[in-house]
C-alpha cells in the first residue's frame, strides 16, 4: 500500500501494521515525577485528516508544568505503532517552553478533513502518520529510537512516554484509545505518576501553543539548482530559510496535495541546463497553492525540508512577480533508468520519448495510480522467465524492472475507496478499462516526483474524469472477446472461478453461522470477510447475499453478479472439458453432497446455454475421500459437455497424501469422445497447489511454502502415474493453480517426472498479475503421449489484466458504478484453453442377411455395425466397390443382389471415418445358389 502523501491514506493502516522491531534489551525500573518539575507530554492526537477527524493534522502537545522555561535542545519526539513497528527517526527539536506553558509539535502532513491547528509551535519533518488510536509516543533525551517493551518508565532515555490501548511499550499500564473525535488527555496539572492508565484520559482534542521555537538558518537567495544539490538525494540547505524564484508548471489546489511545483525559467527542452542537479521543486502549503496559477512567475520564500524523499520549500511566502524572463519547456528526454538520473530530473516538468505499457492497475481504482513499463512489455515475475537458482538471470529481471517502472498519478492524494468513495474516481470507466499489457500514451508533458516511495510521472493538475486529456490506452478488450482457435477436435480448459460459492454469507448466518463482510459505500456487505463455524470451523468465502435475484443493479444481488460473469466465460470458451478450482466444497459447509454448488454451477451454465450443453463429474464416495474435517472449503471440479465427452471409470482424489495436508488434494477424471473405445482416453489431473501467501519462506525467491509445493509435484507425479496405469493411458494432462510461476521449482519437478509445461500461442500472455507484475500460476502440462495430440494453447486474457474495479466483489464501492455483466474480470486469474486431437477407434462388424440367397432371384441386406462414429461405410463384394451408406445410429446398410453366379461371395465393410479417422473394416461372405436351400 503506498503510504501517506499530504492527506491521511495511512487511515487503512491499522494499529500495529508497520514491521515491529526485535525486542530483546531488559526493562529500565521507573522513576515517577509525581511533583511536576519537569516537562511532560499533555496531549496525542492520531486522526487527523481521517473521516470524520476534528482536527486536520496528527499532533502531540507538550506541557511545562514548572514555574521556569525549559529548553528543548537535545530533545526529540518519536512514534512507534502499538505494535512495536518504527514511525521513522525521531525528530529533534528545538526551542523552549515557558513557564505553565504548552508546546504543540504538528506530527503529520495537513489532511482534507476536519479543521486547522493553531499555527503549531514546531512541525515534524520529515512528519508522522500516527494511529488513530494512538500507538506509542515519547519524548526523548537524544535522538536513539527506544526499541524495549513494556513498562518504560525510568529508562534514562525516556524523558516521558504515553503507551496507548494494545501498545506493547508503556508506563506501568498503557491508557485508552484515542479516535477521530478524542485525544488522549493528561490532567491539566501535568500531574506524572508514570502510570498511562491512571494519568491519560480520552476527551475532545484541544490543541495549545505557547512554546518559542529557534528561527531557521537563513541561506538567503538562491536558484532552484542550487537548493536541490548536484547528484544529492536531499538538498544542502534542509532547515534553512530560502529564497527562489520560477514559473509554476504544476497547482494541486484540490486533491490533498496542498502545493505547486516551480521551474526555473527558460530550462527544459533538449538540454538540460544544470546537469546533475533539478532545476524543479515543490512548494508546500495550502493557502499559498490558492495564490498561483500554473504559468505564473513567483518568487518563494520558506523552508527547505525533505518529505519522504521530495525536496520542498514549506512555510511559503509568495510574490508575483509578473511576467517569465522566458517559458518552461517541457523536457524531451527518454525516462531516466537511474535513481541518480531521476533525482537530476525531480519535480522537473518532462515530455519523455519512451513508449509505455500498462504493468498495474491495482490500486488504480483506490488511489488513481496506473503502474507503466517503457517499451512495448509489461513488467515480468523474475522466476515466470528465470531459475530462482539462477542469481544472475534473476538480478537481470528485477534491474530491467526497476529501469523501467513509473507510476503515473491523478494528482491526487484521495482514497476512492474511503474518504472519497462517493467522488467518481479517475481514469477507469465502462469505455476505459485501462488494462495491463495497453498501449498508454501521454498526451500532455508531466511532472516527474518521487512520492510515496514510488517515482512518479503527476499531471499538471488534479485528474477528475478518464483522463484522456492527459493520457490515452489502447483497446486490449475487443482481441479478447473469445479464445482464439486452438484447432483439435476437443478443447481443454482451466480456470479459477474466484470462490464461487452457491452458500452465501447471508446463508450461512440464516443457519446459526457467524460472519463478518466488506461491504460498499452504502455500508451493504459484498463479499464474506470472515465466516465461522461449520464441519471444518471455515464458512462461506465468496457472495454475501443473493436476496436480488436476477435483477444484478440490486444492492443484495452480489451472488448473481458473481454467478454471471462466471456462466458467460465458460460458456464463451467453448470447451468439451473444464477443470475449475477454488469452487465450494459443500460437504465441508454441511451438506451430504459434496457436489452442491457444482450442480448449481451446472444448472446456471445450461440455463444461460439453453440447452443440456453441460454436465459435472460426480465427486468420489465418502469412503474414497480425505475426512471432511481434513478437507478444504473450496475444491476443485470437472464439468464437461455430455454431447462431445463420456467419461471413463470414476473421478479419483489423491488421498493419504502429507503433503496435501494444507491444499486442496488433486482430483483425476478419464474422458474420450462419444463413440470411442475406453482405450482412447485422455486422463486429466486439476490441481490446486498451496499459496504463496503463508508457510515456510525458504529464501529462494519462490514466495512462501515452496517446500510444501515441491512435496506436491513429486505426490502429484506418482498419483498421475498410477492413475493413468489405472485407466489404460498414457495421455495425461495436469491442470489448474500451481501457485508456482512458470520457472519455479514444483514446475521443474513435473517437469522432470516427463511433463511439458504447455505455452500460450501467444508469447508474453500470463495467467495472473500480482505488484504490477506478470506471470503464469495456472498451467496445464501433458505427457509426451498427451503432447503428441495438441494442437494449440492459449492463455485467455480477460481477468488477470484488468482492474479489480470490474469484479462483482467491487460493486458500488465508488460512486462510479463499473460492473458490467461481461466476461471481464469473472475472476483474478486467467482461463487457459488447449485444443487436442484426441484419438477415436472403432470396430467394424458385417453381417449378410440371409446368408443364402437364390440365383437372379434374391436379395441379401449387408449390415455394418460401427462402434461410434458417423463417418461413411464403404462395402466391396469379391473385391468389386458395390457402394456406399452413412452411418445412423450405429450401423450402415447396403442390399447386394441378385446375382447371375452361383457360388460364395466375399463381402468386405470398411468404416472410413470422420476427418481425423484412418478406418476400420470387418468381411462376411454369403452363398448364392439354384434350387432349394441347402
Amino acid at each position: 500500500m503506498p503510504r501517506s502523501s499530504r492527506t491521511h491514506r495511512r487511515s487503512l493502516l491499522a494499529l500495529g501494521a508497520l514491521t515491529p522491531l526485535v525486542v530483546g534489551l531488559a526493562t529500565v525500573p521507573a522513576s515517577a515525577n509525581p511533583a511536576g518539575t519537569g516537562l511532560v507530554i499533555s496531549e496525542v492526537y492520531g486522526a487527523g485528516g481521517n473521516s470524520g477527524a476534528v482536527y486536520n493534522a496528527d499532533f502531540v502537545e507538550l506541557y511545562n508544568p514548572t514555574s521556569e522555561p525549559i529548553s528543548l535542545a537535545g530533545t526529540s519526539v518519536h512514534y512507534r505503532s502499538a505494535a512495536g513497528g518504527s514511525g521513522g527517526s525521531p525528530y529533534a527539536l528545538s526551542g523552549s517552553v515557558p513557564a505553565g506553558e504548552h508546546f504543540l509539535v504538528r506530527m503529520s502532513a495537513e489532511g482534507t478533513n476536519g479543521q486547522a491547528l493553531p499555527t503549531p509551535d514546531a512541525v515534524a519533518t520529515p512528519s508522522f502518520n500516527l494511529a488513530a488510536a494512538g500507538g506509542q509516543v515519547y519524548l526523548l533525551d537524544g535522538t536513539t529510537p527506544v526499541t524495549t517493551s513494556g513498562d518504560l518508565a525510568g529508562n534514562p532515555a525516556v524523558v516521558d512516554m504515553v503507551g496507548a490501548s494494545g501498545a506493547t511499550s508503556f508506563e506501568t499500564a498503557p491508557t485508552g484509545a484515542g479516535s477521530a473525535t478524542l485525544s488522549l488527555n493528561r490532567a491539566a496539572t501535568g500531574a506524572d505518576t508514570d502510570d498511562n492508565s491512571a494519568d491519560f484520559s480520552t476527551a475532545a482534542p484541544s490543541p495549545s501553543v505557547g512554546g518559542t521555537t529557534e528561527p531557521p538558518g537563513e541561506a538567503g537567495e538562491l536558484t532552484i539548482a542550487e537548493i536541490q544539490g548536484t547528484d544529492a538525494a536531499t538538498s544542502p540547505y534542509v532547515g534553512q530559510q530560502v529564497t527562489t524564484q520560477g514559473v509554476v508548471t504544476a497547482a494541486y489546489p484540490t486533491g490533498g496535495y496542498n502545493g505547486f511545483y516551480i521551474q526555473t525559467a527558460g530550462t527544459g527542452g533538449a538540454t538540460d541546463a544544470t546537469p546533475g542537479a533539478s532545476d524543479a521543486i515543490f512548494v508546500y502549503g495550502s493557502e499559498a497553492v490558492g495564490q498561483v496559477q500554473i504559468g505564473q512567475y513567483v518568487e518563494v520564500s520558506g523552508t527547505v525540508t525533505e518529505f519522504s524523499g521530495t525536496t520542498e520549500i514549506t512555510q511559503p511566502t509568495v510574490t508575483d512577480l509578473g511576467a517569465a524572463p522566458a517559458p518552461v519547456t517541457p523536457a524531451t528526454i527518454a525516462y531516466p533508468t537511474t535513481e541518480a538520473a531521476r533525482e537530476a530530473r525531480e519535480g522537473e516538468l518532462l515530455a519523455p520519448t519512451n513508449e509505455f505499457t500498462v504493468t498495474n492497475n491495482y490500486s488504480t481504482n483506490q488511489y488513481g495510480e496506473i503502474g507503466l513499463a517503457t517499451g512495448s512489455e509489461q513488467l515480468w515475475q523474475p522466476t515466470d522467465r528465470a531459475d530462482a537458482q539462477d542469481t544472475a538471470a534473476i538480478q537481470a529481471i528485477v534491474a530491467d524492472n526497476a529501469a523501467r517502472a513509473v507510476t503515473l498519478d491523478d494528482g491526487a492524494s484521495w482514497n476512492y475507496l474511503t474518504t472519497y468513495e462517493n467522488t467518481p474516481m479517475p481514469w477507469l470507466t465502462q469505455d476505459n478499462p485501462v488494462r495491463v499489457g495497453s498501449a498508454a500514451t501521454l498526451q500532455a508533458p508531466v511532472i516527474l516526483e518521487y512520492r510515496n516511495n514510488l517515482w512518479k510521472f503527476q499531471p499538471r493538475s488534479q485528474v477528475t474524469d478518464d483522463g484522456r486529456s492527459v493520457a490515452t490506452f489502447s483497446d486490449t478488450r475487443s482481441a479478447n472477446l473469445a479464445p482464439r482457435d486452438v484447432g483439435g477436435d476437443l478443447k481443454l480448459g482451466t480456470m479459477n472461478v474466484l470462490n464461487y460459492f452457491d452458500t452465501t454469507g447471508e446463508d450461512w448466518v440464516a443457519a446459526g453461522g457467524s460472519c463478518t463482510y466488506y461491504v460498499d459505500r452504502a455500508d451493504d456487505p459484498v463479499t464474506t470477510n470472515n465466516c465461522t463455524g461449520g464441519a471444518t470451523g471455515s464458512g462461506p468465502r465468496g457472495a454475501a447475499e443473493s436476496s436480488g435475484g436476477t435483477d444484478l443493479t440490486a444492492p443484495d444481488a452480489d451472488l448473481e453478479r458473481q454467478r454471471t460473469k462466471i456462466v458467460k466465460a465458460i460458456n464463451t470458451m467453448d470447451a468439451d472439458i473444464v477443470s475449475l478450482e477454488e469452487i465450494e466444497n459443500s460437504v465441508a459447509l454441511g451438506e451430504t453432497d459434496r457436489d452442491v454448488a457444482l450442480r448449481s454451477l451446472v444448472d446456471a451454465l445450461n440455463a444461460a446455454a439453453g440447452s443440456e450443453r453441460w454436465a459435472y463429474v460426480p465427486s468420489p464416495p465418502a469412503d474414497q475421500l480425505p475426512p471432511v474435517a481434513e478437507q478444504d472449503v473450496i475444491r476443485t471440479a470437472f464439468i464437461y459437455n455430455p454431447n462431445t465427452v463420456e467419461t471413463v471409470g470414476d473421478s479419483r482424489v489423491l488421498v493419504g497424501s502429507a503433503a496435501f495436508s494444507n491444499a486442496r488434494e488433486p482430483l483425476a477424471q478419464a474422458f474420450k469422445r462419444v463413440g470411442a473405445l475406453d482405450a482412447d482416453a485422455i486422463a486429466v489431473i486439476v490441481n490446486h497447489f498451496k499459496s504463496k501467501g503463508s508457510g515456510v519462506d525458504d529464501g529462494t525467491g519462490q514466495g512462501n511454502a515452496n517446500p510444501d509445493r515441491i512435496a506436491q509435484a513429486r505426490d502429484l507425479a506418482a498419483f498421475a502415474e498410477q492413475f493413468g496405469k489405472d485407466r489404460g493411458t498414457d495421455r495425461i494432462f495436469l491442470a489448474g493453480d500451481f501457485n508456482s510461476y512458470s520457472k519455479e521449482d514444483p514446475i521443474q519437478v513435473l517437469e522432470g517426472a516427463g511433463y511439458t509445461k504447455l505455452t500460450s500461442d501467444q508469447p508474453g500472455d500470463v495467467s495472473y498479475q500480482f505488484g504490477g507484475l506478470g506471470g503464469s500460476l495456472d498451467h496445464i502440462l501433458a505427457s509426451p503421449a498427451a503432447l503428441d495430440s495438441v494442437t494449440g494453447m492459449d492463455m485467455w486474457s480477460i481477468n488477470a489484466e484488468e482492474s479489480v474495479a470490474f469484479e462483482y466483489s467491487r460493486y458500488n464501492y465508488n460512486a462510479r458504478l463499473l460492473y458490467q455483466d461481461n466476461v471481464f474480470r469473472a475472476s483474478d486469474h486467467n482461463p487457459e484453453v488447449v485444443g487436442i486431437d484426441a484419438p477415436f477407434s472403432t470396430t467394424t462388424s458385417l453381417t449378410a442377411v440371409p446368408d443364402e440367397i437364390r440365383f437372379k432371384k434374391e436379395t441379401t441386406t449387408l449390415t455394418a455395425t460401427v462402434s461410434g462414429g458417423t463417418g461413411t461405410v464403404t462395402f466391396y463384394v469379391d473385391g468389386r466397390r458395390v457402394g456406399t451408406a452413412p452411418v445412423v445410429d450405429g450401423t450402415a446398410e447396403l442390399t447386394a443382389g441378385p446375382y447371375r453366379s452361383t457360388g460364395t461371395y466375399t463381402v468386405r465393410a470398411v468404416y472410413s471415418g470422420d476427418e481425423d479417422y484412418t478406418g476400420s473394416e470387418d468381411t462376411a461372405t454369403f452363398e448364392v445358389y439354384k434350387g432349394k436351400p441347402r
